[in-house]
Formats: C-alpha cells, structure tokens, sequence
C-alpha cells in the first residue's frame, strides 16, 4: 500500500508540473527553458514533461484542468519568489484533493497529513 504522499509525490505533482509545462509552452508561447526557469526546473524535465515521459499517468477534470491555468497565468504575470512558487503548486494539490480525484484513484487514502488543516472533507 502506497501512502497518501507517496501518490501525491509520484503521480499528481509531475502531472501538474506536466500540465503548466504544456500550458505555458502550448497556449502562452513560452520555450522550454522560459518553463525550466519559471518552474525552476531542468529544461530536460520540462521536454519530459510535454512529451508525456513524465507525469502523463493522471488525467484531470476540466475544473482542475482551469485551475493549473489559472496558476500558469500567475507564474507567468507575476515574479514569484520560489516560496510563492511552492504555495501556488500546494495550493493546485490542495485543489487536486478536494476535487476528489485521490478518493477516486486511490481508494482508501487520506488526505495528505500536510494538507489535513484544510477542510478536504
């Protein structure tokens, strides 16, 4: 049995990661190296990620879809620290959560431990 960070860590934040990628490079016209210094990432990981190598196994509602590009906007209008950073992708998990996908995908999680103050019930 994987923990419920396991999945969040292995499966939805490189399916996030991957959706930003492709929507900054896709619908915004970014390079792969303006999404590997924004995301501050490797421009490999970023071509991992567009090419569906990496994060390619998650596949979002269009409600959560409309979030990551939410956040994708404000990464690209606005010059984040990488702490800012980090709290927008929190905040996209968060999200991941209380849409129900773990619950969906993963029957018998819980909510992540890190995330357990905000109300995923």
């Amino acid at each position: 049995m994987k923990t419920t960070c396991e999945i969040m860590v292995q499966k939805v934040l490189p399916a996030i990661r991957a959706e930003l990628s492709r929507t900054m490079i896709f619908e915004h016209g970014c390079t792969q190296q303006d999404v590997a210094d924004i995301l501050e990432l490797s421009r490999a990981a970023v071509s991992q990620y567009v090419s569906e190598k990496r994060g390619a196994e998650v596949d979002f509602s269009e409600e959560t879809q409309n979030e990551i590009r939410k956040f994708a906007s404000v990464l690209l209008n606005k010059d984040l620290s990488s702490q800012e950073k980090v709290d927008g992708m929190c905040n996209v998990c968060r999200f991941v959560q209380k849409s129900g996908w773990l619950y969906r995908n993963a029957p018998g999680a819980k909510a992540c431990i890190i995330c357990e103050d905000t109300d995923l019930k």
